[in-house]
């Protein structure tokens, strides 16, 4: 059986990582029903904290640390083979958490430290803004991979590391493809999300796109994914309810290529033709991309120069050769075959 984590025991229970903390180390800030389940299925796993790591000297630990929010999306899976091939190139050890859509991603790193032994963390994926004091709290070098240099208001950017395109301008570039092909009614595929994130700068990038040419915001048109979860299988059910909603558009723009291939498989089972009455779009080039009918056209980004400027970024500040710094890398747009140019008359 694998090791029970705390992560584990915070998906369990339906709470954050540091609720669980907090739980076990019986601080006050808790509610009792929640601390005593947390506590029941404690005793249930068989979970041992590791406080013992605490307490124990770092500098002969070699272990790297990667967190990934969205472990879902096939996006990381490539990303992932790089670091992990880097990581045993270096002789560290590599630690692999899955943070949960509902979970502070920086928590769980400030708890995975306090259990682990760790020289550095990579966060793959998660929000685009923290709060200071606890990126602050992480004693190690921290790289954020595919997520912008704007982590915080109050942090200088000498804290932390970012490697990333630039989500808002990529996503301005898209659209504004699809409306140099005559597009206007164009609808947006986007997860419900308040909160600073990618998704967010995409959807300012695809707002900013249609208000340059003069084009109104159709709130109608902006359709948000259940459970913030990216499959196809949500792909498919938002793009069906779009199709049964009876809203006229003539182009979809979808945040991910993985929603993406899901609504051309909804669009097909409507009877509707891609690209010859709706063009669709993705983000990200990921490789399905390239092999779904018609193939897709998206923005695709350069994941092997992200993973590997991730991976050497982070070494090089463990071994004190550079500070941080922030990298960004132009993405490209790739013309496939699911985006076509349409007349005047066209809605």
């Amino acid at each position: 059986m694998a090791e029970i984590t705390i992560v584990e025991i915070a998906k369990r229970c339906g709470v954050g990582v540091s609720t669980v903390s907090r739980a076990i180390n019986n601080h006050s800030d808790i509610n009792p029903e929640t601390k005593k389940r947390i506590m029941e299925v404690i005793r249930e796993t068989g979970y041992i904290p590791n406080n013992s790591a605490r307490n124990l000297k770092r500098i002969d630990a070699k272990c790297l640390a990667v967190l990934v929010k969205g472990i879902t999306n096939p996006f990381f899976a490539p990303m992932i083979e790089v670091v992990e091939q880097e990581v045993e190139k270096r002789g560290y050890a590599l630690v692999l958490r899955h943070v949960e859509a509902y979970e502070d991603e920086v928590e769980v790193a400030l708890e995975l430290e306090k259990e682990k032994r760790l020289r550095g963390i990579i966060f793959l994926g998660g929000s685009a803004r923290h709060a200071a004091d606890k990126i602050k709290q992480l004693s190690v070098p921290v790289v954020f991979a595919t997520i912008g240099s704007d982590i915080s208001d109050d942090l200088t950017g000498n804290e932390y590391s970012t490697v990333s395109v630039d989500d808002e301008r990529e996503s301005f570039k898209i659209t504004e493809h699809l409306i140099s092909l005559g597009h206007k009614r164009i609808a947006f595929m986007t997860e419900a999300n308040d909160t600073p994130s990618i998704v967010q700068l995409r959807r300012k990038g695809y707002e900013s796109a249609l208000a340059k040419h003069g084009i109104d915001i159709d709130r109608n048109l902006i359709r948000y994914v259940d459970q913030r979860i990216y499959t196809m299988a949500n792909g498919y059910d938002t793009a069906k309810a779009l199709v049964d909603s009876g809203e006229k558009f003539t182009a979809l723009y979808c945040v991910s290529d993985v929603l993406a291939v899901g609504a051309l498989r909804a669009f097909a089972d409507a009877g509707i033709s891609v690209p010859g009455d709706v063009s669709v779009a993705g983000f990200d080039g990921q490789e399905l991309s390239r092999f779904c009918v018609p193939r897709l056209t998206t923005i695709r980004q350069p994941l092997q120069q992200i993973s590997r400027e991730t991976i050497r970024l982070i070494f090089d500040i463990i071994d004190k050769k550079c500070g941080h710094t922030h990298i960004t890398f132009p993405g490209e747009l790739v013309i496939g075959e699911s985006v076509r140019k349409i007349d005047d008359s066209s809605l």
